[in-house]
């Protein structure tokens, strides 16, 4: 189940704790994915907090948020990038995405395969997706009063098993918000610290996401036989004698 787009916006821009959240992840995102000069970069769900780096640098960015969800505008006082559709039918042609950012997106779907699938589909050969989910050893999954309490949490390994599924390579992965999900000033203030003391911890122990990049390879096809039948051609005449000129 989706969460509605007014109270994710509300969260993420309106609340100390959202933007505290988004000071955790951008440099995460970031040490992904330092530059995308000339890519084309897209994000499903209510990717587009993690999105604004790359808007001056990418060829194209592209805020896609499900039918369920809701739409807003974004970028606020720019030209709007973000677009309504269907959560498994994206309207991007196949092979155009570069770098693909999925929050709030896989553990609220109903359909996380036929998701996956998609998302495979809209990203170029060798094109590197970012899959970032609540984390089911967390705190984080276990209190609704942030987004992050609500839908399916992962563990990794529940995470890597399901994209290796639908053709997905996983490469690298870390965690994020290793500071508690509270308003208190004491926990907002010392947010970077438990960041920087988090990264220290193995994964599945702490923090309340999980990223986990992954990339999309497409092997080359294999050769029919018809190169190895035309380098040995089938020779009709073998085994037939010449004929003999006959004395006049």
């Amino acid at each position: 189940m989706h969460l509605d787009v007014l109270d994710l916006k509300n969260f993420y821009y309106r609340s100390s704790l959202g933007r505290a959240v988004q000071r955790a992840m951008l440099p995460q995102v970031l040490e992904f994915w330092p530059e995308a000069k000339g890519h084309t970069v897209a994000g499903f769900g209510f990717a587009v907090p993690l999105l604004r780096p790359y808007l001056e640098q990418a060829r194209r960015v592209i805020g896609l948020m499900p039918g369920p969800q809701g739409v807003m505008p974004w970028p606020a006082g720019m030209p709007n990038v973000s677009v309504l559709c269907e959560e498994t039918l994206w309207p991007l042609e196949t092979g155009v995405v570069d770098k693909l950012v999925l929050l709030h997106a896989l553990e609220a779907s109903d359909r996380p395969g036929e998701l996956l699938k998609e998302s495979f589909r809209v990203l170029g050969p060798g094109g590197r997706a970012l899959f970032i989910v609540p984390n089911r050893a967390g705190l984080w999954s276990r209190r609704d009063k942030t987004p992050y309490g609500f839908g399916h949490p992962y563990s990794l390994s529940q995470l890597e098993n399901q994209l290796r599924t639908c053709g997905f390579v996983p490469e690298r992965h870390r965690a994020a918000l290793f500071f508690p999900p509270s308003e208190r000033r004491f926990w907002l203030r010392s947010s970077k610290f438990w960041e920087r003391t988090g990264r220290r911890l193995p994964s599945f122990l702490a923090g309340g996401v999980l990223m986990v990049e992954a990339s999309k390879q497409v092997h080359a096809p294999t050769r029919t036989g018809l190169p190895e039948a035309v380098r040995h051609p089938l020779r009709i005449l073998e085994g037939v004698t010449k004929p003999e000129a006959k004395p006049v």
